[in-house]
Order: structure tokens, then C-alpha cells, then sequence
């Protein structure tokens, strides 16, 4: 192997920040391009790639789908190569429950069963790779509440020395559990950016939560853009005729416009709720754009909360595409005790915006404590308000602490029916799954609201250490390739005895046969108020620069056309789904093949400046 190249990540200095790196980047929220700068012909190529994402819960049954989907055109042309597919996949479970496997796409054996711990496996030589994802799905058998506690040590290279844990809470069994009494208002931004497909799938997401509603709820909808509009100054029963009326009401009212306040609407949801009693109130949020104010928006919040009645009113807030300030949304939805989603890619948002939906309209423990937290030392739980637990799945926290944990823990709230519920769970500790792994995300991206709201520059600091430490990305943290000629290091070894030093933060840097290259920065940021104030709509933020091969097909896409705009061009790829993407992947790798031959040199001397 004569050359290697691998990522890292790196704290962000300010001429980092500063410099428009065009080496890869996301093209879609789901689709990060990384080009590597010289592979030889002929050459084997190893690729190693890790990931970390959710487990998906819904109606009581958890889900993971993993991206195995290899098209035709990777399989070298005229090569006969042998292929196999390995899938090792371990499930550990609450100790004390049953898992029961339900359906998989690819066939698995079971190989290992321990206590709370299973292990399968899928090891084949195929014809041909993967034409599916990897799925897998299963559920946990509980007839109640359960849950448990995981403590981890600190490693010895770890930057802060406090123990960790991971408190996790489940549904149980959903089928006979009662879920709270809403009280619920939309907010729903209508400014001049939400238009066209943005609206639609918002104004669907929204007629299906509203028909989903049971009759003894209470509901209203705020829409807004530089003014509120109210569909009814009072809550509504949730009746067919109500329903019906709002539905009229959001296709005669949702009209995109305007400017962006939100601040107006959410004061407005807030007193509309502060006098339920006998249910949960719940403001639902949605927006594309930033706001000056949103400091003082989580500052009004905030006191909202601390002399509110007995159930505070709960805020769920969902974020669209890259020009709101998501760490404002996910701050809010903390402070209310709610829960925040997002969706990123504008193709996602009826989905993503019904599941969020369904979390806060399932909800059958409320006001949950965990008092003894409160006398262990220097603890830090994450998030700070513990949000309420919902059907859909379970409820997480995570934190760090010093000193002795308590043998148990008692958790204790209030069921849909108001009486009072306790549990106590177990501590297991060194139970081999990776703690700090597990949580470590959530904890950037809630270290990451907390650094934004409070301007902590010592939080930044923490967030970037977290992230060196555990290889997640964070605002405050950007990702280099590493260059590696081996055959250059084994000759510069030989030849001197020392090594030279050099921090990997220095951009371009060449470090014993190595050299780095920055990469763009993958993180979200805090929102645009540039975009908002001019309503730009989700979908037009800038590309990463296409790979040379990609060039030479759009100088020869240009001199075919000749008529396109670039812009629109961009426009249009942002918006295509990923098996139009595949497709336009193969046609540009092929007309970039054909714009390399001389007998199309007229085609390649198109300029980069289209």
C-alpha cells in the first residue's frame, strides 16, 4: 500500500473558519461527498467508514436501518471479484425483559445469547452486492415502566475525570396504557420563505395531526410571519366540525409572506394555556428562519416555567432546512421540557414533522423527578429539564458526576390520570456497552444551545474537547484528511531520527509523509438572519465544489445546453431524490469521460468560470 488517506477531526482556529475549504461536504443532508485527490489505476481500494445514528421507536417496536444499497456501476468493468457480505449485528437489552426479534431484510443467525445481550450475524458470498438497506427490527416485552441506570469510569486519557451515566426509561407495553389529555397550539411560520413545497407539506403535516386529535382535546393554530393569526382567540374541542373549520382556515390562510416574529405568537400560545388543569398544554413550533431575539425569547420562556402552575405549558419545536437557528429551537424545547426535531432536507419535513407530532401527543408520564440526582456531587445531567415520557419511546438522559452513585435511583411523576407513580431502578455498572459513545451526540448538541444561549466561550472550549475525544462533529470543531505516502515516511524515517512535531491544525501541514487537507465544516451553525430577513427558502445554501471529473461533464453539459444557469442547476439537485441522484451521478460520470478524449477537446477547453 503506498498511500492512505484517513479524516480527523480538529479544533477550528479562526483562519480555519475563514477558509473556504472545497474538498467535499454534504450535497443533501443524508449525502456527504469526499473526493480523494490521486488513486493509481489498477489499484484495490479499502474503504473503512463509521457512523453512529438513532434507533428508531415507534408504536412500541424499534427499528434500525443501516444503508447496504451498492448499485451496478462500483463493480469494476470486465472483472471478475469474489464478494462477500458480513453483517455482525449485537443487541443488548433491559435486563429482566425479552427481546422479540420481528422482521430483518437480510437473513441473520443467531450466534450468541447472554444475559441481557444478543448477538447475530450474516457472513455469505453472494453474486452481487446488496441491492437493499440493512434492516432490522424488534421489541422489548414489558407489561410496564421500566428502566435501569449504566455507569462507566472515566478512561485515564479522558478530559474530564467524573464517572458517567446513562438513566434510561421505556413505555413498556403501549397497549393499555393511557396517554394525558392535550391542550395543543400550532405555531406555524408563514413568512415569505415557507413557499411552494415547503407549505404544502407543512399544511398536510398539519391536517393529519389535527385529524388525529381525539374529540375531548383542545386545540388552536397561530400562524405567523411579521403579524398572528389566530384561528380562534379561545381552545377548541377537537370535534369533526372544529377540525373541518380549521382545515378551511389553513387553505385560506396560508399564504406565504411577510417577515419573521416569533416572539409575538409564542407570548400569545403561553397565556392561552396557562390555565390547564386537568391535561398537558403543549405549544408545537415550526419555522425556517432566525430571529434577532432569540436570546430573550429563551429568557421569557424561562420565566414562563418558573411560576407557572403544576403542569407548564410544553414546547415542541421543529426546525426546516439550514437558515433557522437550531440550537434556539433545541435551547426552547429544553427549557419547556418538550422535545426538538428537524428536517434538514426540505424532502423530509411531513414525516419528520408527524413523528414529532406523535411523541407529544402520546405522553403517559409527566412532571418526572429524580430527586437523589440533586444530592450526588458535581453532577451534570443532560438535558438539564427532563422532558416528559411519551409512548413512542423511551426517555434518555446521561450526565457526569463525582463520588458514590446511589444503589438505586428513584424516579417519580405523575401518570395520565394524575395519580402519582414511582419507580426505583437498578445501577449496573461495566456492562461493556460504551457508555460515553451512546451519548456523547445529544451531549455536543445540548453543550453546543447552552454555549450559544449563555456566549460561554469555556462551553465551546468543552464542546470541541468532547468532540476530539469521541469523533463527533461540533460547531466548534472541523474535519481534515490526512495524506499518508508511506513509502515517503519509510524513507524519511530512515534518514533522520527525529520526528517532526506539528499540530494538525495547521492547514496543509506536512508531517512525515504526511499531509492534511482541510475539509468544509459540517456543522449546521446558528441560523441565518440574512436568508430569514430576504426570505430565502430552505434548499439555496451553497454546494460544495464538484469533484474534476464532475467539472469536465458540466463544461461538456455546457456546451451541449449552453442556455443553463448554474444557480438553477444547483437549485434543481438539491431537490432531486437520491435515485435521481444515482442516475445523474452515472450520466455525469460518463459524459466527464467522454468530455476527457481528445476527439472532444473542443468540449474541455470550456472555462470553470459557467
Amino acid at each position: 500500500m503506498r498511500k492512505s488517506y484517513s479524516t480527523q477531526l480538529v479544533v477550528m482556529d479562526e483562519n480555519q473558519s475563514a477558509t473556504q475549504a472545497q474538498n467535499g461536504g454534504f450535497l443533501k443532508s443524508n449525502i456527504f461527498m469526499l473526493t480523494i485527490p490521486e488513486i493509481d489505476g489498477g489499484s484495490n481500494l479499502s474503504i473503512k467508514i463509521n457512523w453512529s445514528q438513532k434507533v428508531v421507536c415507534s408504536n412500541g417496536e424499534y427499528s434500525l436501518n443501516v444503508p447496504f444499497t451498492f448499485p451496478e456501476f462500483i463493480n469494476p468493468a470486465g472483472k471478475r471479484m469474489a464478494k462477500r457480505e458480513k453483517i455482525r449485528l449485537n443487541v443488548d437489552v433491559v435486563a429482566g425483559s425479552e427481546l422479540l426479534f420481528k422482521t430483518t431484510s437480510h437473513p441473520l443467525q443467531e450466534v450468541r445469547r447472554q444475559a441481557g445481550s444478543i448477538g447475530f450475524l450474516c457472513d455469505n458470498d453472494v453474486l452481487s452486492w446488496s441491492k437493499d438497506d440493512f434492516s432490522f427490527s424488534y421489541a422489548v416485552s414489558s407489561s410496564r415502566i421500566n428502566g435501569g441506570v449504566l455507569l462507566e469510569s472515566a478512561s485515564v486519557h479522558d478530559f474530564d475525570q467524573r464517572e458517567m451515566f446513562y438513566i434510561y426509561l421505556s413505555p413498556g407495553d403501549i397497549q393499555h396504557k393511557k396517554i394525558f389529555k392535550k391542550e395543543i397550539i400550532f405555531i406555524i411560520d408563514i413568512s415569505g420563505s415557507m413557499q411552494g413545497k415547503l407549505m404544502d407539506d407543512t399544511k398536510n403535516a398539519l391536517l393529519s395531526a389535527l385529524a388525529k386529535l381525539n374529540p375531548d382535546d383542545l386545540f388552536t393554530i397561530i400562524a405567523f410571519n411579521g403579524e398572528s393569526h389566530l384561528f380562534s382567540k379561545s381552545m377548541e374541542l377537537a370535534s369533526n366540525d372544529a377540525v373541518e373549520r380549521a382545515n378551511e382556515w389553513i387553505n385560506t390562510n396560508f399564504v406565504a409572506g411577510g417577515g419573521t416574529n416569533i416572539s409575538h405568537p409564542l407570548n400569545t400560545a403561553i397565556e392561552m394555556l396557562s390555565g390547564a388543569r386537568s391535561s398537558v398544554p403543549i405549544i408545537f413550533l415550526v419555522t425556517d428562519g432566525t430571529v434577532e431575539d432569540e436570546r430573550q425569547i429563551c429568557d421569557m420562556v424561562k420565566n414562563h416555567m418558573i411560576n407557572g402552575e403544576s403542569i407548564c405549558p410544553r414546547i415542541y419545536t421543529f426546525g426546516i432546512g439550514s437558515f433557522c437557528n437550531h440550537y434556539f429551537l433545541r435551547m426552547l424545547a429544553m427549557i419547556g421540557r418538550g422535545q426538538y426535531d428537524a428536517a434538514l432536507d426540505v424532502d423530509l419535513i411531513e414525516p419528520r414533522m408527524l413523528s414529532l407530532f406523535e411523541k407529544a401527543s402520546s405522553l403517559i408520564l409527566a412532571n418526572i423527578k429524580m430527586d437523589m440526582l440533586d444530592e450526588i456531587d458535581l453532577v451534570e445531567v443532560f438535558p438539564s429539564h427532563i422532558p416528559d415520557l411519551s409512548s413512542e419511546g423511551p426517555l434518555v438522559l446521561s450526565g457526569r458526576y463525582k463520588g458514590n452513585f446511589p444503589e438505586t435511583l428513584k424516579v417519580k411523576g405523575i401518570m395520565a390520570d394524575f395519580s402519582n407513580f414511582v419507580i426505583d431502578l437498578k445501577i449496573q455498572k461495566d456492562k461493556g456497552i460504551p457508555v460515553q459513545r451512546v451519548s456523547a451526540r445529544d451531549q455536543i448538541q445540548l453543550l453546543t444551545a447552552q454555549a450559544w444561549l449563555s456566549e460561554n466561550k469555556q462551553l465551546e472550549q468543552k464542546v470541541a474537547k468532547l468532540s476530539l475525544q469521541t469523533g463527533f462533529t461540533s460547531e466548534y470543531t472541523c474535519m481534515i484528511m490526512l495524506e499518508t505516502d508511506h513509502l515517503k515516511k519509510i524513507k524519511e524515517s530512515s534518514g533522520s531520527k527525529e520526528v517532526l512535531k506539528k499540530k494538525l491544525s495547521k492547514h496543509d501541514a506536512n508531517v512525515q509523509g504526511q499531509r492534511t487537507i482541510l475539509l468544509p465544516h459540517v456543522g449546521i451553525g446558528f441560523g441565518d438572519l440574512k436568508a430569514t430577513a430576504e426570505n430565502t427558502p430552505p434548499g439555496y445554501e451553497t454546494k460544495p465544489e464538484m469533484a474534476e471529473i464532475f467539472k469536465a461533464a458540466s463544461n461538456c453539459v455546457d456546451t451541449v445546453c449552453g442556455y443553463c444557469c448554474c444557480m438553477c442547476c444547483v437549485q434543481c439537485f438539491s431537490r432531486m431524490n437520491n435515485q435521481c441522484l444515482t442516475v445523474l451521478n452515472q450520466l455525469c460520470i460518463g459524459l466527464g469521460c467522454l468530455a476527457c478524449l481528445e476527439c472532444c477537446s473542443h468540449i474541455c477547453c470550456c472555462g470553470d468560470d459557467n
